[in-house]
C-alpha cells in the first residue's frame, strides 16, 4: 500500500520479475480493506498514506489476528517513527529512498520466516542471563519475574544475545542471524533495534544488559566500567 505512483511502480516491477504476486492499494481505506478480506503472505506498508494512515492501518489488521508480517516503508526514518511503527505491531522497516535489492532482501527474509516449519519437534530451551528469562517453547520473555511483550523481530534479536551471553556481535553477524542477509544495508536497523529492545529490558529496571562495545558490537553482559 503506497500513494506514490512511480514508487508502487518499482515495487510492483520488481516484485513480480521476481515472481511474486502484487495487489496494489493507493489510499489507506482501501489498503485496510484488502488487508482484512484477504489472506496475503506479506503486507506493505507506507506510513503516510491519504486516508487512514499506515500506522492506523497495521494496529487495526493486528487487532483483527491478520498475522501476516508488514513491512514499512517510510521517508519517516526518526528512532521515533520507527518505534511508532514497531509498536503498532509491525515486523520490520525500511527508510526511503532504498534500493530494491535490500527491499528484496527484506521480503524474502520476511516470507522465510513465515514458511519455516514448526519448530515443535526441535529441542525447546529456556534461557536464563541475571534477572532475564526467555522461554522458546512459549516465547515469553521475563525481567525480574515481569513480562515483557516483544515483536518477532526483537524475540529473535534477544534470543540471539541469549544463546551467544558475553560474546561481542558485530552489525553483520546479527544482520545474517537475525535479518537474514549477508551484507551490510547500510542502514542503522541493528542500532534502532537494540535501542529499541534496551527501552523495553530496562522499563522497569535501569540495569543495561545489552552492552555496546565500539567500533565492534554489542554483548550480553551486566554493566561494568568498560561498559557504555
Amino acid at each position: 500500500m503506497e500513494d506514490e505512483s512511480h514508487v508502487c511502480s518499482f515495487i510492483n516491477k520488481g516484485l513480480s520479475e521476481e515472481g511474486y504476486q502484487v495487489t496494489i492499494a493507493m489510499d489507506g481505506n482501501q489498503g485496510l480493506n484488502l488487508a482484512l478480506e484477504h489472506p496475503f503472505d506479506l503486507l506493505i506498508l507506507d506510513i503516510m498514506l491519504p486516508g487512514i494512515n499506515g500506522i492506523e492501518i497495521c494496529r487495526q489488521v493486528r487487532s483483527n489476528n491478520v498475522n501476516s508480517p508488514i513491512l514499512f516503508l517510510t521517508a519517516l526514518g526518526t528512532t521515533e517513527n520507527v518505534v511508532m511503527g514497531l509498536d503498532s505491531g509491525a515486523d520490520d522497516y525500511l527508510a526511503k529512498p532504498f534500493k530494491f535489492i535490500e527491499l528484496l532482501a527484506r521480503v524474502r527474509t520476511l516470507l522465510r520466516r513465515t514458511e519455516s516449519p514448526d519448530n515443535s519437534e526441535r529441542n525447546v530451551e529456556k534461557f536464563r542471563f541475571a534477572d532475564l528469562e526467555v522461554d522458546d517453547k512459549t516465547k515469553t520473555v521475563l525481567r525480574n519475574g515481569l513480562n515483557i511483550s516483544l515483536t518477532s523481530t526483537e524475540y529473535r534479536l534477544l534470543l540471539m544475545f541469549m544463546k551467544n551471553k558475553g560474546i561481542v556481535l558485530s552489525r553483520m553477524d546479527i544482520l545474517e542471524e537475525v535479518w537474514g542477509v549477508d551484507f551490510d544495508m547500510g542502514t542503522n536497523v541493528v542500532d534502532v533495534y537494540v535501542n529499541y529492545l534496551r527501552r523495553k529490558l530496562e522499563k522497569r529496571n535501569k540495569s543495561r544488559l545489552i552492552q555496546t562495545r565500539i567500533g565492534m558490537g554489542y554483548v550480553l553482559k551486566e554493566a561494568n566500567e568498560d561498559s557504555e
